[in-house]
């Protein structure tokens, strides 16, 4: 990019405007050339309150209202800098240093520019939206200054200079001016008093060097925190990256491979020589990684920490293929971290005494390449790869515990300790730490960022965050899956609650049809409407009727809280909801999408209160065939809200004759038949292993776990929330074919079934096709064992993880035939029945409206680009929601059964050469039982990877099948590896 300002001398008149030179190249390669013209101006303001001037000439918006300014008159000082100050970060200090600035006891009166804020966007999108939530909080004065468009802190790039450069030159200008124009106020107005000093804030040397050439005060986040009241706390934040530069280790053994050029990986990848893709850990071998990559039936297996590179869960790797000489099976060895480095001395300086792969992993590994050799496994190797370059860091905040191993047993005072924090999730290595509170977070969980990975360190290094509390108490570990899962649970902003209506819970439907809130609206309160749901339920999104008509059919409706006429498009409230995409739902709470106000009371569709609502009604055959739909908008008043149980015992009531329950028993009979026609065309009937934990109703303790119950009412319900989805996808997708909110469930690979078809047919000789849904469903009717009913269930459980995930998109970036939604058997679909919980489905409302002609669309549902944007977003927390919830379940399943011992039922569902994994049914769980766990010592055994059978001697004589029914003792235990508390499952009798 090349910036070129208009001479002054050449046209006096024009001073004020720049031109910017970007240059691009386009998808054929050829490059372009861009121009655009900067209007520069004088009236940007300081927002310092102590310049009169600023205020004097600042814009103002439409009504004549100046904005407030920001920064203090009376900035606070520290120790090394006691005069006032205001701080003015380069893009490196909030890069190394966001947790700092995030702190509340330090870090205010902030000067963010624009050059800062657009170079931290393009290099790490998650610290710009931290940035800019500083920048909207009140108490922390973050202001952002517009430096590119103001005349005298514009800077031009010169000839031969990088961007880099030119941006810190940018933010020394800034410096510069910034000190001068406050000078300036307090000369015009001497009862100021002392001026507050502009302080640069850089971990980048260079432009600390320039900066103090200049006069300028400049500082590194290291040396400015050291002059804080809570240094010694607020040092274990700065970035453990930037310490470990200015550290040096030039000379360090260089553990792992360089990485490829950026260049050279982008060749490679047009080239096909080499492949990107997500790389994943195996839950059972840390050592074992993959990448799925299009070009490969199945996926690339990474076998080592020297393959795979420096590498973490979900970062976007390039991979390049070894020779098939090395092509190997995938592992069937349990291999975990904790068992194999038990013991590493953290304080190890990087370099220095670490070799990449322990001993204990290259024996392991040994192990696993003798196996692959095997006769027994000639012709199932997969492709392997390692990893040459990473295109996209995916690094977040984890959260861990410290390993007490790691840590001087010696009192170290407020010393600075080096430890190794062991992450909750076991797909992530191990962090090295330097603190100077290990003591105190010693049997805490704590929040950490992975700062670096060099090739001379064996494990990432990071710094810590802060502490949530103990392990295994309830808020701790609640707060912990919360991060894990990156659930946005902070109370809503007073920017989003001041969208709330200002009646509170004392709104209503107004009372005259002739208010504009009745425009466009049916008047249903006629209807018997009722709602279905589970026990507790206080957000109701949806709720039914049925009712006869003269000539023989039924009219049958939908009707959906209208969420959409209280959240309006682009406002506080849309933005924080888009944000947070889905309610999430815990054992113990819920973390809404949406403000209380609306979610439990004016959108829910409580009975006996009038609601607004947008209603989906069919006339229908009593075969379930459509006649007619209309979609409208309404008004309606519900008469029950039932919870499953209820609405099944009032249908098979029969002494309950009244039109309400007639009504349900009709919606009933038309769901059976609807399930049926779902069913002919192939729809999936798939199991997942659900429970329900019962707790105290005022502690929240778990005191009892129970598999969930579905009865037909659970179906009814289904039936109708998929025929209403279905029909909104039809009708939107007509009237916006690009830009429609759809979901679609796009067909496993065939490669995915492999392991199980030829698990069914070599323990039962049952066939598993999968050419389509209709064939997978009816192979799956005929996997029965009459022995055991369970079986069944449990090959459907098995058949669900092969599947692919379901996921939102924008119409126009999919051909019509990849719309299809392969679980469900249709040909299209949306999610539209949920508004309260899924922002996906207020999305379809608002294009809904606008394809029945009740109002406009908003742009933003215009946007293929911002759909695009909305739908990534809402795909992403769709997922954690539901990794979120069944980790909270975990949780309190462990909690229920703590210290009590008890004998279940279960079953095999997958078989190592040293352990093997049983589920529970009782409990929805599954655990690996090792051989370890069986007796002491360790027993022999014997592993056949062709039958899936592990038989055992020694001191205990065993075999264990694949799919074999099993007695185990269930147990608590606290896992040493993550501190969490978990199931242990030993092995009764088979």
């Amino acid at each position: 990019m090349t910036s070129l300002k208009r001479s002054r001398e050449l046209d006096p008149y024009a001073s004020n405007i720049a031109s910017k030179v970007f240059v691009r190249s386009t998808k054929s390669g050829k490059v372009q050339k861009i121009t655009r013209e900067v209007y520069l101006r004088q009236d940007i303001p300081c927002s310092s309150k102590i310049c009169t001037a600023c205020l004097k000439n600042a814009p103002q918006d439409a009504s004549g209202n100046v904005a407030p300014f920001i920064l203090s008159e009376r900035p606070a000082g520290t120790q090394n800098i006691p005069a006032g100050h205001y701080l003015m970060p380069d893009t490196n200090a909030f890069l190394n240093g966001m947790d700092l600035f995030e702190q509340k006891s330090a870090f205010c009166d902030v000067i963010v520019l624009q050059t800062v804020l657009e170079e931290l966007r393009n290099r790490s999108l998650p610290l710009y939206n931290r940035l800019i939530g500083l920048t909207k909080s009140e108490e922390k004065r973050f202001y952002v200054f517009f430096n590119e468009f103001r005349i005298e802190t514009y800077v031009q790039r010169e000839k031969g200079e990088t961007i880099n450069d030119r941006n810190d030159r940018a933010v020394r200008t800034a410096v510069q001016w910034y000190g001068s124009h406050l000078e300036s106020a307090r000369k015009r107005s001497p009862q100021i008093g002392s001026c507050p000093v502009i302080v640069m804030l850089s971990d980048d040397k260079d432009n600390l060097r320039k900066a103090r050439a200049a006069d300028l005060r400049a500082c590194s986040l290291e040396d400015y925190v050291s002059g804080l009241e809570e240094a010694d706390r607020l040092m274990d934040l700065v970035s453990s990256s930037q310490r470990g530069r200015e550290s040096g280790a030039s000379a360090a053994q260089q553990l792992y491979p360089e990485y490829y050029s950026m260049s050279k990986m982008m060749t490679g990848t047009r080239a096909g020589t080499l492949h990107q893709g997500i790389f994943n850990v195996s839950p059972y071998n840390y050592l074992e990684g993959s990448v799925r990559v299009p070009a490969f039936d199945k996926s690339l297996l990474i076998l080592g920490r020297e393959n795979s590179n420096r590498a973490v869960q979900d970062d976007v790797v390039v991979v390049e293929i070894l020779p098939k000489a090395q092509w190997k099976a995938p592992s069937t060895k349990i291999i975990e971290e904790d068992t194999l480095n038990k013991d590493e001395n953290a304080d190890a300086e990087e370099g220095e005494g670490e070799s990449v792969v322990t001993e204990q992993e290259r024996r392991a590994l040994q192990d696993e390449v003798k196996r692959t050799h095997g006769k027994s496994l000639e012709g199932r190797p997969q492709p392997t790869a390692k990893v040459v370059g990473i295109i996209k860091r995916n690094w977040r905040q984890y959260v861990g515990h410290v390993d007490s191993s790691s840590s001087s047993k010696i009192k170290q005072s407020r010393r600075q300790q080096t430890v190794f924090l062991v992450p909750m999730d076991k797909r992530v290595p191990k962090i090295r730490l330097r603190s100077r509170q290990v003591d105190e977070l010693i049997g805490k969980r704590v929040l950490v960022t992975i700062d670096a990975w060099d090739q001379d360190s064996r494990y990432p290094v990071g710094h810590f965050v802060r502490s949530l509390g103990g392990l295994e108490t309830k808020e701790a570990e609640t707060e912990a899956l919360l991060l894990e899962y990156d659930v946005q649970y902070r109370p809503f902003p007073k920017g989003v609650l001041d969208c709330l209506p200002r009646e509170g819970h004392d709104w209503r439907v107004p009372s005259d049809p002739n208010d504009a809130g009745w425009t466009g609206r049916k008047d249903l309160r006629d209807k018997l409407i009722c709602s279905i749901d589970p026990v507790g339920c206080q957000d109701i999104d949806d709720a039914l009727h049925a009712r006869p008509l003269p000539n023989g059919n039924w009219e049958v409706g939908v009707h959906i809280a209208d969420v959409s006429h209280f959240v309006k498009p682009n406002n506080a409230m849309d933005r924080e909801a888009s944000m947070r995409g889905t309610t999430v739902y815990l054992v113990d709470k819920r973390i809404d999408m949406l403000p209380m106000l609306l979610g439990t009371d004016l959108c829910s569709l409580k009975p006996h209160v009038e609601r607004y609502a947008f209603s989906t009604m069919w006339e229908m055959t009593k075969d379930a065939d459509i006649v007619n739909i209309h979609f409208t908008k309404s008004v309606i008043r519900s008469r029950e809200a039932f919870s499953y149980e209820q609405a099944q015992l009032r249908i098979d009531d029969k002494r309950q004759q009244d039109e309400l329950t007639q009504g349900m028993r009709a919606l009933l009979m038309i769901s059976k038949r609807l399930k049926k026609k779902r069913m002919d065309a192939g729809a999936l009937n798939l199991a997942s292993p659900e429970v329900r934990v019962q707790t105290e109703s005022e502690t929240s303790d778990p005191v009892d776990v129970k598999t969930k119950e579905l009865l037909d009412t659970n179906s009814l319900v289904e039936e109708f929330m998929l025929l209403a989805n279905i029909s909104v996808a039809e009708k939107i997708y007509k009237a916006f074919p690009q830009t429609a909110l759809l979901r679609r469930h796009a067909p496993p690979p065939t490669t995915n079934f492999e392991e199980l078809s030829n698990q069914l047919k070599v323990k039962r000789n049952l066939e598993l096709r999968t050419e389509s849904s209709k064939a997978l469903a009816s192979s799956l009717d005929r996997c029965v064992d009459p022995d055991e009913p369970f079986f069944n269930t449990l090959v459907r459980i098995m058949a669900t993880r092969c599947m692919m995930s379901a996921e939102y998109f924008g119409s126009g970036t999919q051909s019509y035939l990849d719309f299809r939604h392969y679980g469900l058997a249709s040909e299209i679909y949306t999610h539209f029945t949920s508004p309260i919980r899924r922002y996906a489905d207020l999305a379809a409302h608002r294009q809904l409206a606008a394809a029945i002609g009740y109002e406009q669309l908003d742009i933003s549902l215009h946007s293929k680009a911002k759909l695009e944007g909305v739908c990534k977003n809402i795909n992403v927390r769709h997922r954690n929601a539901q990794m979120a919830g069944r980790a909270s379940i975990e949780y309190y399943v462990g909690q229920a059964l703590k210290g009590r011992v008890m004998d279940e039922e279960g079953f095999v569902m997958k078989v190592f050469s040293n352990g093997f994994v049983v589920f529970v049914p009782r409990f929805g769980i599954e655990g690996v039982i090792r051989l370890g766990d069986l007796a002491t010592p360790e027993p022999e055994s014997a592993f056949n990877a062709e039958e899936y059978t592990l038989e055992i001697s020694g001191t205990i004589n065993v075999k264990i099948e694949l799919f074999q029914k099993v007695l185990v003792r269930i147990s608590d235990i606290k896992e040493e590896s993550t501190g969490k508390r978990k199931v242990k499952l030993e092995l009764v009798r088979r």
